[in-house]
């Protein structure tokens, strides 16, 4: 039996323009877009990574009490989410693929710790640590 983390959701502040970053110049996947009256199921993966999925939801009623809803597009418009962190083989040609592509990255690729690693947003605000994997 196999056991372990499936999907880890992600409060975003529209799903489409969500999508569209992580699909579009992520080069995640999408997953599952499911709809149910006004709630929406949208996950994405990564292609190398099919046993995870990572959900794009938007903080809304009735799952939430109006106030709550408020606090945390507050909180997500001011990128104030913990970051989020992306494992790649090559730090510095994902970093110029995904710049050419309009993301905004908050950190060039640098030297540390015996990796590399850089810092991205989302359009929600997102911040994401997008890290070398090390050799062995």
């Amino acid at each position: 039996m196999s056991q372990g983390v499936g999907v880890a959701g992600l409060y975003v502040r529209d799903q489409d323009e969500a999508l569209e970053f992580y699909v579009g110049k992520v080069g995640f996947k999408v997953h599952t877009d499911a709809r149910n009256g006004d709630y929406r199921w949208l996950t994405v993966q990564h292609p190398d990574q099919p046993s995870f999925q990572l959900g794009l939801f938007t903080p809304e009623q009735p799952m939430l009490d109006a106030a709550t809803v408020q606090m945390l597009r507050e909180i997500l418009a001011k990128g104030a989410m913990p970051p989020l962190v992306f494992v790649v083989d090559d730090c510095r040609a994902a970093y110029e693929r995904m710049r050419a592509q309009g993301v905004e990255f908050t950190q060039e690729p640098i030297d540390r710790y015996g990796t590399v690693d850089a810092g991205f947003r989302d359009p929600s605000g997102n911040g994401w640590k997008m890290i070398q994997a090390r050799r062995a």
